[in-house]
């Protein structure tokens, strides 16, 4: 585990994918809207396939841009005391002992984690790549997930409770 700072913490940050998938979406929304512009000034019909064509795309773009402002904004800071979490839109701190449950579920591309508390919950993915044809293309989620999640359960003493589903689950006795 990497050492604690001088202030018993240790802040960690994901992996940040490449933004070209978030400019593509937003290239070809703006080529159907132009198209769609063209299309009505010329007062030729336009059917509605392109429409929402163009509404997909553009949600689409929103989405993925969304994602990536969130990625870039996303720590997860292990404290002497407990686990903190922000992503730009949600900040959760939790104390080891008000951690109730962590649910671990296997992916392709990283496995995904669930912290619970009482009243809240994050969620972060432990390290993925994105692999084409051999070739790493991609790498998603914390580098050191494991060690994020061994830290996790460690500290809080859970334990590995028999669960029905594909995945393991942790909580206390």
């Amino acid at each position: 585990m990497e050492p604690l700072a001088a202030d018993g913490r240790v802040e960690y940050r994901p992996e940040l994918l490449s933004r070209r998938g978030e400019y593509i979406a937003w290239g070809t929304a703006l080529a159907v809207i132009v198209a769609w512009v063209i299309l009505y000034l010329t007062r030729t019909p336009v059917f509605s396939g392109l429409r929402f064509l163009a509404i997909l795309l553009a949600l689409s773009g929103v989405a993925i841009s969304l994602g990536n402002w969130m990625d870039r904004r996303t720590i997860l800071r292990i404290e002497p005391d407990g686990v903190w979490f922000d992503n730009g839109l949600r900040q959760v701190s939790l104390y080891w002992s008000e951690i109730r449950q962590v649910q671990v579920y296997p992916s392709a591309w990283g496995k995904k984690v669930r912290v619970t508390g009482e009243k809240t919950h994050f969620d972060f993915r432990t390290l993925g790549e994105v692999i084409l044809k051999g070739e790493v293309k991609g790498r998603m989620g914390f580098e050191k997930g494991e060690e994020i999640l061994r830290h996790i359960l460690e500290n809080t003493r859970l334990k590995l409770v028999p669960s029905p589903e594909n995945g393991s689950y942790y909580a206390r006795e």
